[in-house]
Parts: C-alpha cells; sequence; structure tokens
C-alpha cells in the first residue's frame, strides 16, 4: 500500500512535468522573433523553464510523502513508516533537491551565458566565406563565460569559510528543530550560501515584476480600450496610406508651375505627410505579417485562440483580482503574524515557531492536501498565475538598467538575447517564489502539511499513544512542538527545511527576505491602484519609436478587446467596409471627417476614435 501511494505521488509530479514542457515551449515561441529564431537558444530557455518550474512544484510533492508517513485522523505514525523507511523518503527528497537547485544554479550562471555569448560569436559574413570554425565561435564564447566561472568559484569559497549564526540566547533555538537546521558541514554551508544568495537577486527582481504583473494581469483583461480586429486593422492601414499618396498627389499638383515651388504651409504639410507615409508603409507591412501566411503557425493558432476565449477574459480578469486579493491578504497576515510572534526575530529570520492568526490560503492548502492530488492542482495554478504575472511584469517594465531600457519583451518580436535575459530572470523569481510561498502564502502547508500528533502519554512503553478515544488530544505539528511523541511523528519537508536552513545559518538573509514581501505587497498596491484609475492607450511616440528603430514593432500585440472583432479574428478575414466612408473603423465612426494623424492613425470626430487608442499592455 506505501509503495503504491509513493509512486502515484511521484506519477503525478511527472505529468505535471509533462505538462509544464509544452507550457514552456510555447512560451518561447510565443514570444522569440522568427527571424532570428536559433536553435541553441530555444533549447535551452525551454530546458532551464522546465527545470525551475519542476524545482517550484517539487514542493506538494514534498508534502505529500513526508505526510504520507503519518496518520492525520489518529496522530500517529502509520504501521509500515518505520524510521528506516521515513529516512529513504527524505534520503530521496534530498537528492532531487539537490540535483534541481544546482541545476538550477549552473543553467542560470553558466549554461545561460555560455549560450548568450555563443548566439553572439556568430558572424554570418565568416561563415558564409567559412572563416568561422566552431571551435573558434566555442572559445569566442567561453572566454567570456571564464567570468561566470570565477563568480560561481568565488561564491562557492566564501560560502564554504563563511562563519554561521551560533546564537544560542533564545531558549526556542536549543529545541531539536533548530540544532538540525545548523550546517555542520562546509559543503552543505557552501550550497546554502549560494542559494541563499541567489534567492535574495531573486528577490529584488520577484519584488519589482511580479508584484507589478500580479497587479497588470487580471486588470488587463477587464479594463481595454476599444480596438478592431486584426484582419480590419490590415486592411484599415492599407485604405489610410493610400489617402496619404492620394493627398501628396494633389499638393504636388496644385503647386506645378508655381515659381518658388511650395509655399511654406504647403511644405510643411507635404513633410508631414511623407513621414507618416513611411510609418504607415511599416505598419501595414507589421500588420500583414502578422494575418498573413508568413507568420509562424504557433502564433496564427494563439491569436485565434485568443479571439475565441475573449468574451471570457472580462469573467477570467475578475477571478484573478479576487485570487491576487487573497494572496496579498495571506501574505500580509503571515507578515504580520512573523513580525509580532517569531520565536529569534531577526536572529533567524522572523521564522514562525506556528501560525497563531488564521490564514485564508494557508488553510485552503492544509485542508485539501488531505486529499492528495487535490492540493497538487492548486499549487500548480497558483505557480502559473505567479508565473505569468512574472512574465507579464517583465513583459510591461522590459529588461532595464536602472533608468536604461535594454530590450523589449513582446509578442513575436523578443530577440534571442533578450529572451535569455528574461530566462534568466526568471530563473531567480522562481528561486524567490520558492521562499515566498513557502514562508509567506502558505506557511504551515509547507513545512508539515496535513501532520498531527496525538498529545497523550502512551500506555504501554514502546507502543505509539491512541487518540480514538481523545479527538481533542490531537495537536498540528509546528515547529515549537517539544514533545517526544511530536519529534517521532512529525516530519518537516525538505524544501522548508533548506529556506530554514538559510535564514537561521545567515541571518541576513533572513531579514531581507522576510521585509523584501512587504514591499512586494506596497508594489502590488500602488501598481493595482494606478491601473483602476489609469485609461488604458497606446503610446503612439514609443511605438514609432521602435518601429524606427526595430521596425519589428507589431500593432498586433494585443489584437482587441471588442466582440464583433472576435469572429474576423478566427476566420481571418477582414469587415466590409461601406462605400463612401473609408477607413472608418480606424478612422472614426460614420461621417467622422478621416485624416491622418501625425502616428499614421486615422483621427475622426466620430466615436471610435483611432486605432492608435488600443491598449498596450
Amino acid at each position: 500500500m506505501a509503495l503504491i501511494q509513493t509512486s502515484l505521488i511521484w506519477v503525478a509530479y511527472a505529468v505535471a512535468i509533462a505538462l509544464l514542457l509544452p507550457i514552456a515551449a510555447i512560451f518561447v515561441y510565443l514570444y522569440q522573433t522568427p527571424r532570428d529564431r536559433a536553435a541553441s537558444v530555444t533549447t535551452v530557455c525551454i530546458f532551464t523553464m522546465s527545470a525551475l518550474l519542476a524545482t517550484v512544484l517539487l514542493l506538494p510533492v514534498d508534502v505529500a510523502l513526508v505526510s504520507s508517513t503519518t496518520s492525520s485522523q489518529w496522530g500517529r505514525k502509520k504501521d509500515w513508516a518505520t524510521p528506516d523507511k521515513v529516512d529513504n523518503i527524505v534520503y530521496t527528497l534530498k537528492i532531487v533537491y539537490y540535483t534541481l537547485y544546482s541545476l538550477d544554479a549552473v543553467l542560470c550562471l553558466l549554461v545561460v551565458p555560455f549560450t548568450y555569448f555563443w548566439y553572439e560569436e556568430y558572424d554570418e559574413a565568416s561563415t558564409e566565406d567559412r572563416t568561422q570554425t566552431i571551435g573558434s565561435r566555442f572559445w569566442g564564447a567561453f572566454k567570456y563565460t571564464l567570468i561566470f566561472i570565477a563568480l560561481c568559484v568565488i561564491l562557492f569559497v566564501v560560502g564554504f569559510f563563511v562563519p554561521v549564526a551560533r546564537n544560542r540566547e533564545n531558549k526556542h533555538l536549543d529545541l531539536d528543530f533548530f540544532k538540525n537546521l545548523l550546517a555542520e558541514n562546509h559543503g552543505e554551508r557552501a550550497l546554502t550560501f549560494a542559494l541563499g544568495l541567489l534567492i535574495t537577486l531573486g528577490t529584488i527582481i520577484y519584488v519589482l515584476y511580479t508584484a507589478a504583473g500580479l497587479a497588470l494581469l487580471p486588470v488587463a483583461l477587464i479594463k481595454s480600450a476599444p480596438s478592431i480586429s486584426a484582419p480590419t486593422l490590415a486592411a484599415n492601414t492599407s485604405s489610410q496610406l493610400e489617402q496619404n499618396r492620394e493627398r501628396q498627389r494633389q499638393l504636388e499638383g496644385r503647386n506645378e508651375g508655381r515659381d518658388g515651388g511650395l509655399d511654406a504651409r504647403d511644405r510643411r504639410e507635404l513633410e508631414s505627410l511623407v513621414r507618416e507615409e513611411r510609418t504607415l508603409i511599416r505598419r501595414e507591412r507589421l500588420a500583414n505579417e502578422n494575418v498573413g501566411e508568413n507568420q509562424h503557425w504557433l502564433m496564427r493558432a494563439w491569436m485565434k485562440i485568443e479571439a475565441i476565449f475573449r468574451p471570457l477574459k472580462l469573467l477570467g480578469g475578475f477571478l484573478l483580482i479576487i485570487v491576487a486579493m487573497v494572496i496579498f491578504a495571506s501574505m500580509l497576515i503571515t507578515g504580520i503574524d512573523k513580525a509580532k510572534n517569531s520565536v529569534c526575530k531577526t536572529g533567524c529570520g522572523y521564522l514562525l515557531g506556528h501560525v497563531n492568526i488564521f490564514q485564508p490560503l494557508n488553510w485552503v492548502f492544509v485542508t485539501s492536501s488531505k486529499i492528495f492530488p487535490i492540493d497538487y492542482v492548486l499549487f500548480l495554478l497558483l505557480v502559473l498565475f505567479l508565473f505569468s504575472s512574472s512574465v507579464v511584469g517583465i513583459a510591461t517594465v522590459g529588461i532595464r538598467f536602472l533608468w536604461i531600457k535594454l530590450f523589449g519583451i513582446r509578442k513575436g518580436h523578443t530577440s534571442p538575447q533578450a529572451l535569455l535575459m528574461a530566462t534568466v530572470m526568471l530563473t531567480l523569481i522562481v528561486l524567490a517564489m520558492n521562499y515566498s510561498i513557502a514562508m509567506m502564502i502558505a506557511p504551515q502547508y509547507a513545512t508539515f502539511g496535513p501532520q498531527t500528533y496525538c498529545d497523550r502519554p502512551s500506555r504501554h512503553g514502546g507502543e505509539q499513544p491512541d487518540c480514538s478515544n481523545h479527538k481533542s488530544a490531537i495537536r498540528q505539528c509546528t515547529e515549537l512542538a517539544d514533545n517526544p511523541i511530536a519529534k517521532e511523528v512529525c516530519t518537516p519537508s525538505i524544501a522548508s527545511t533548506f529556506i530554514n536552513r538559510i535564514t537561521v545559518n545567515f541571518p541576513f538573509f533572513g531579514v531581507v527576505l522576510f521585509w523584501a514581501q512587504f514591499v512586494f505587497l506596497g508594489v502590488y498596491l500602488i501598481v493595482f491602484i494606478t491601473t483602476l484609475f489609469r485609461v488604458p492607450q497606446l503610446d503612439t511616440d514609443q511605438l514609432d519609436a521602435d518601429l524606427e528603430e526595430e521596425e519589428e514593432e507589431g500593432l498586433l500585440a494585443s489584437t482587441g478587446r471588442r466582440f464583433g472583432a472576435t469572429w474576423q479574428d478566427i476566420t481571418g478575414k477582414p469587415k466590409p467596409r461601406k462605400p463612401g466612408y473609408g477607413a472608418t473603423d480606424v478612422g472614426g465612426s460614420t461621417g467622422g471627417a478621416n485624416r491622418v494623424s501625425s502616428d499614421g492613425a486615422g483621427v475622426g470626430d466620430g466615436v471610435e476614435g483611432g486605432a492608435g487608442r488600443d491598449s498596450n499592455w
């Protein structure tokens, strides 16, 4: 029975990984630019994202395995859960965790940087002349990667010799639970230090990007400016271009034979029309690419799926706002609980002995974990929501160094370099997400799950206590349970042990990570309130700048929210225009005076406004 239960838990984990692999692949293919697609970049990004999602999704497996050794109903170890069997389960989980954490660190610090330089070393001209060999390209990438290798060596050496906390002023640190967290082995100390540093760096990105994305993602689904469908936009952009050129011909014809050529007023208008023509030519080409056959099949399929499920965006947005609010409330409650009731405050990074205040998400996960895999499905949805929020945050803010924007992340227009840098950022974010979920969102669930112990002395020396007739004596397993029975029954999860070991051995990391969660909540609140009062509109000046610099910006980053455009996006056919009205869908409503503005979009006196008012969330 025990073997079957354990096998089912690992099978559920394998199924989750199998589902996440195509999700990671779809993300990479949707965002990368088709013209600069490289097999090495695509493979590394997909593998790295799969590995980091596999790491965070191991937590429910961890909780389910250690909880399977205990009967939560009777508060005692199951008959098959001998100390050797429990040790085997814990040892297996440790191996898997060490492997995944080490793999994430190697991918983040070595493999992704090498792939970045490998792509940068590619010289198309030298390749055509056969002067660039694989060896020269490998050496060119490797010599730059040596910097990251030296960084890893320094990180490991510092972690190997750095002293750990030995504070014994608090009586709670003498408990076996806290004694087991102190790292005695130098190798384990080095890995703990390196992991703590990476989680701390990831928390900075997590606070800035995931918090913003958590607020933007639901609101973006609910609140956006009306727009037209992709095919109609492509057709009307062509119509605008024809009007522009016709106006140029009128100006040139009006001034034929006039001495001195065009007057000042007509010259300014003609120069403006020439600039607008260039913008419209770029927009026409990019719009046709988004609806044409030369577009990648995955992008076309994604756009059709978006069009089909567009009516559900409003409902989904409201649902995600509720979920985000529950996450916000849960983190705030746990933060207050830790700040007020932590057993050792800054001495162990605000480690919480047990939950003192009712916390909704923690209660949901602990209750659902009694019937596996309900908690696993909920946990998977939570991780995907936070991961998607991180992607939205990175896409909205962009990859920046201070106030300087280095790369933009856009669907179908993300360069390989930007994709690799975004992958590193997501890796660090997921490591920070591990801390946030385990220590703030669901602390009791992540540490002991539904485990309980019978707080009654055993009748016979070697037998376990019996709570079958004393339900009131069943207690929830906690870190502060200084009870011989609790020591035998309660087994903490390996994930919580790793994270608590970081905060206990290196309290500085614990203090930074704890207070950063309040900054996360503050950023979320500011962005959420701002989005409620901000009118969604497209920054046409920035759009035109992007078009001129890269000629890659697509106007169909979001193909619209209007229900009337859904069928057009599904069928790929534009809406027929009524004769005599021109580009009314873009320039304005019927009867509006169509004219071309500086951003190339029609500006009418009607109700609809211009295509340039689409939301660019």
